[in-house]
């Protein structure tokens, strides 16, 4: 039997260093088969954040598709996805360092063509979610193209022409946003999606369907799905020209198809098959034609599960799975691939072979294997909150097979408010979790009312409400945890990026239950983030509070930086000079004041980095300051060496 150390909270030593955490580490984003062999899309932090593209050959070895000199990674939206599309041994894919189009022959050593012009306008045209349209010679996809002198930018579904003339055709545009196109296996058709401000494509899109003319035009267009109170998203087509959606129109994304003029729902189940469709090209399910079967994810209560249906006889399977996360869901040639995690194996590449249902790992998002002794497991949480409501939180304790908390001994809590808002946290293996459980703090990581995986609902529970619904659940919820001996009342933090940093400085100004905070860019005005942000979140504070024009009290009411005189405890803020979404003038405005009345602050600002952290150095800084800030906050001593931090006022 081990004997335990007996060390307080907080000051355990752990094998879990960020140089170990950060090594050979990759963030997995996207998956696509091809009859001979397996690609996907990685981000290096060791590169910068570069993202590769790599194909696994025939015979297991690995093959960057791409030059040095390309970032595979799409700006329209300002969050991207859908950056690139494979047909056989056709690539195209977006190249962010000058958002050109690019297409190559992944078989051929020739450099990349570049298919887009360059703008002599001051302007910039972002493209995206493409298809490759072989019978026309041109590639379909959405351009978002932005004007000197225009308020907004602009969508459209465009064509561009393989042969490299760089010219483009608009083929539809005139809503504010459009997503998916996606060409019929045939090619005579072409199905999309479209939605308007102020809505959010969580909130109400529409589904719509063209022939395509003699010229490559779209004609006889007609809506097929959606409205302003249902969310349809991720269209897709079988062999024989079925097509296939997610909606939310009967409470949970349940999968539906289109065929002979009618929609008819392929499953009906109280969980949820997509994801709010932040980015391009999220795919939580895709149809193998070589085996008639349609590979799905869904979630119930924010657990992810992986099952099939045989689209002959429509049998649906469940698969059991070590895995609680799926992702960018692929399928064909008799097999699927896509990206899975779950509470004891990081995110990886899988290939699912579906006539003899053997899986394999690809490739590995990281090669640290942690030892069982300290590995912390999630803890299902629901709660009761605000309105007579339950919420629901991931828990974990604190985990270290040589170390013991002295007897009597609470410890630390962590609570983590992921972004968003409308997002959700899931139970996938994530190292940084792991960094702070092995130390000695309890980390909780809360789906407040507002989080998607519960249905349109519980989703739609935080219109109008956010800064108080989000707030009162990760409030609540370290409360509950207080009352049932798992977490020390005055040793409580929060912490939280981008919308889960607005939460995190909510809860600070307007609360007195955490006692220390971290804002990963946060926000901190609402008032600029209504006028200011990107075209794509524009609208998004109309539902989320209320259209800005005539509630401009309550903007200012729910805003941080207005009432920074309310905040008593210590915070440390992270921040992107390069933010886009959150200007750095929000977090250093909120760091004076709380120097000039005397609060200790703390501000980490990085030149280099936009809105989220890419680099591995800048994410390696960020943890390991966050940690000693809360030590030097909570008079415990770090087992292991910490960076320098300067803390005014402290």
């Amino acid at each position: 039997m081990t004997v335990k150390n007996v060390t307080p909270y907080g000051s355990w030593k752990s094998p879990l260093s960020m140089d170990v955490i950060l090594t050979k580490a990759l963030k997995l984003t996207t998956t696509a088969l091809t009859r001979d062999g397996l690609v996907w899309l990685e981000s290096r932090p060791s590169e910068g954040g570069r993202y590769v593209l790599v194909k696994e050959q025939a015979d297991g070895r690995q093959q960057e598709l791409v030059p040095q000199n390309v970032n595979v990674r799409s700006r329209a939206h300002e969050y991207g996805g859908g950056a690139f599309r494979l047909t056989e041994n056709l690539l195209v894919f977006s190249n962010s360092l000058d958002n050109s189009v690019c297409l190559q022959n992944i078989d051929s050593k020739i450099s990349p063509l570049t298919l887009t012009a360059a703008s002599h306008t001051g302007g910039v045209d972002c493209y995206a979610d493409f298809q490759i349209d072989i019978k026309r010679n041109r590639v379909i996809c959405v351009r978002e193209r932005h004007r000197k002198g225009q308020l907004e930018s602009q969508d459209a579904i465009v064509s561009l022409d393989l042969a490299g003339s760089k010219t483009s055709v608009e083929l539809i545009q005139g809503n504010t946003f459009y997503s998916s196109p996606r060409l019929s296996p045939d090619g005579t058709q072409l199905a999309w999606l479209t939605w308007n401000h102020p809505d959010m494509p969580w909130d109400g899109t529409e589904l719509w369907l063209a022939e395509i003319g003699n010229s490559g035009e779209l004609i006889s267009q007609r809506k097929i799905a959606g409205g302003r109170n249902e969310a349809v998203s991720q269209p897709a087509w079988d062999k024989n020209g079925t097509l296939y959606f997610v909606s939310d129109k009967e409470e949970y994304w349940n999968i539906y198809r289109f065929q002979k003029g009618e929609t008819i729902p392929l499953l009906k189940m109280k969980a949820e098959f997509a994801e709010p469709l932040w980015v391009f090209g999220m795919s939580n399910y895709a149809i193998d034609n070589e085996t008639n079967t349609l590979v799905c994810t869904y979630s119930d209560k924010g657990i992810w599960n992986l099952g099939s249906v045989n689209l002959m006889s429509g049998e649906f399977t469940a698969e059991r799975t070590e895995w609680t996360l799926f992702q960018s869901v692929d399928a064909g040639f008799g097999k699927a691939s896509f990206i899975a995690g779950g509470p004891k194996t990081p995110a990886a590449v899988v290939e699912w072979d579906l006539k003899t249902r053997a899986m394999r790992i690809v490739q590995k998002s990281s090669q640290v294997s942690l030892d069982p002794r300290y590995l912390s497991l999630p803890e299902i949480i629901e709660f009761p909150t605000g309105e007579g409501d339950n919420a629901f939180a991931f828990y974990y304790p604190p985990t270290n097979g040589d170390f013991e908390a002295p007897q009597g001994e609470l410890p630390p809590l962590l609570v983590k408010s992921h972004g968003g808002p409308t997002a959700a946290t899931d139970t996938a293996l994530r190292l940084s979790t792991q960094y702070w459980t092995s130390r000695g703090f309890g980390v909780l990581d809360v789906n407040y009312r507002g989080s998607t995986g519960y249905g349109r609902t519980y989703r739609e529970k935080l219109k109008g409400k956010w800064g108080l619904y989000d707030v009162e659940d990760c409030t609540n919820a370290a409360l509950h945890l207080t009352r049932i001996g798992k977490a020390d009342p005055q040793r409580l933090a929060i912490t939280g990026g981008s919308a889960g940093g607005y939460t995190t400085l909510c809860a600070l100004t307007f609360g007195k239950v955490f006692r220390a905070g971290a804002s990963h860019f946060g926000v901190g005005d609402l008032t600029a983030l209504a006028i200011e942000t990107h075209k794509f979140e524009s609208r998004y504070l109309d539902s989320l509070v209320a259209p800005y024009e005539n509630n401009v009290e309550i903007y200012v009411e729910r805003s941080p930086l207005h009432h920074v005189e309310r905040i008593s405890c210590p915070v440390i803020f992270f921040q992107g000079l390069l933010d886009k979404v959150v200007p750095p003038e929000q977090a250093e405005a909120m760091v004076q004041a709380l120097r000039e009345r005397k609060i200790p602050v703390a501000h980490l600002t990085f030149p280099d980095e936009g809105h989220g952290f890419l680099k591995a150095e800048n994410i390696k800084l960020t943890i390991e300051s966050e940690f000693l800030f809360y030590a030097r906050i909570f008079s415990f001593t770090p087992a292991d060496s910490v960076p320098a931090l300067k803390i005014e006022n402290f």
